[in-house]
């Protein structure tokens, strides 16, 4: 299977002979994010880093999204919305809550979590588990409810 940096680096050159330039200036910036994040990661670049980088832009669009509405800009919203759902068909599906619940009280009970404090230690067993299916936010959410 090839990496989700290939894959985009495929869909770019399509964009370029299509003369599709919004996509392909869209892409032209995910391609250069991801190459970025590998240099920083100084070696392989892993799914799961490839991933995080996805994330990590696409919550990036949609605040910046929310900025764009906030300041009468509808037409920059839209765009930035626009791209963040192109980013969006690189990600892998999400987990469904059923799943995710599972997930997080497995940890609960492998890592012998009793409360609040050890938030961290079941955070970083459902996301480790997950393999980037999950949003942060959403297990964190989880993993607190359970721990109350």
């Amino acid at each position: 299977m090839a990496g989700i940096t290939e894959k985009v680096q495929n869909d770019m050159v399509a964009a370029m002979k299509a003369r599709d330039r919004e996509r392909l200036a869209a892409l032209r910036m995910l391609v250069s994010e991801l190459r970025m994040g590998a240099k920083e990661a100084g070696g392989p670049f892993t799914e799961q880093q490839e991933t995080a980088v996805l994330r990590k832009e696409k919550k990036r669009r949609l605040q910046a999204a929310e900025a764009f509405r906030a300041g009468g800009r509808e037409d920059r919203a839209l765009k930035e919305e626009a791209e963040a759902g192109l980013i969006e068909t690189y990600l892998p599906l999400e987990m469904g809550e059923e799943e995710l619940r599972a997930l997080v009280d497995t940890a609960i009970t492998e890592t012998g979590a009793a409360g609040p404090k050890d938030t961290g230690r079941v955070m970083s067993a459902v996301m480790a588990r997950a393999g980037g299916r999950a949003d942060g936010k959403t297990v964190s959410g989880m993993v607190r409810e359970r721990l109350q």
